[in-house]
C-alpha cells in the first residue's frame, strides 16, 4: 500500500460537534437558554427587523447554534415543523471530508457541494438514513459578510 493510499484511508480528524437547533423565534429561545440553563451567549445575528436568524451559545466549552425559521420554511419542506435534527461536525478540511463521503457512498449519493457561507464557514450537508442532517463545517475566516440591513450583535 502506498503512503498516499494509506493517508487517504486514515480516519478523519474531527474537531468537534455542535447541535444546530431550529426555533420559530430564535431570539426568544436564545434568551430562554441563557436565562434558564445558564448558557453563555457568544453571538447573535439579526436581520433588518431585529429578528435573530442565527445565534451561538456556549454550554461550557460546547457550542450550540440556534436558527430562527418561520412556518414558510417548514411549508417549503412539506412539513408543519422541525423533523429530525441538523448536527454540525467541525473538520479541518471540508473538501477532503466531502470527497471521502462521496467515495464511500458512490456517485449517485445526494451530497451537497461544499459552499462558502457569509459567516466565514465552508460547509456541505448530507442526510443520514434516519432523516437527520449532518453538516460538515470548516471555519475558514472570522470575516462575516451580512446582507445589506443585517447586523452582528455581540454582548458587551
Amino acid at each position: 500500500m502506498s503512503e498516499e493510499h494509506g493517508e487517504r484511508n486514515a480516519a478523519p480528524r474531527y474537531l468537534g460537534l455542535a447541535p444546530y437547533l431550529y426555533y420559530a423565534d430564535a431570539g426568544e429561545a436564545l434568551d430562554w437558554l441563557v436565562r434558564v440553563f445558564g448558557f453563555t451567549e457568544q453571538v447573535r445575528y439579526v436581520d433588518s427587523a431585529g429578528n435573530v436568524f442565527q445565534a451561538t451559545v456556549l454550554a461550557g466549552d460546547a457550542e450550540l447554534r440556534l436558527a430562527g425559521v418561520g412556518s414558510d420554511y417548514w411549508a417549503s419542506k412539506g412539513v408543519d415543523g422541525p423533523v429530525g435534527q441538523l448536527n454540525v461536525i467541525y473538520v479541518d478540511d471540508v473538501d477532503e471530508q466531502h470527497a471521502r463521503i462521496r467515495t464511500a457512498l458512490g456517485p449517485d449519493a445526494e451530497v451537497s457541494q461544499p459552499q462558502d457561507q457569509p459567516y466565514g464557514a465552508r460547509v456541505f450537508t448530507i442526510e443520514d438514513v434516519g432523516g437527520n442532517s449532518w453538516t460538515f463545517w470548516q471555519q475558514v475566516s472570522d470575516h462575516v459578510e451580512l446582507p445589506t440591513g443585517w447586523r452582528e450583535i455581540r454582548p458587551e
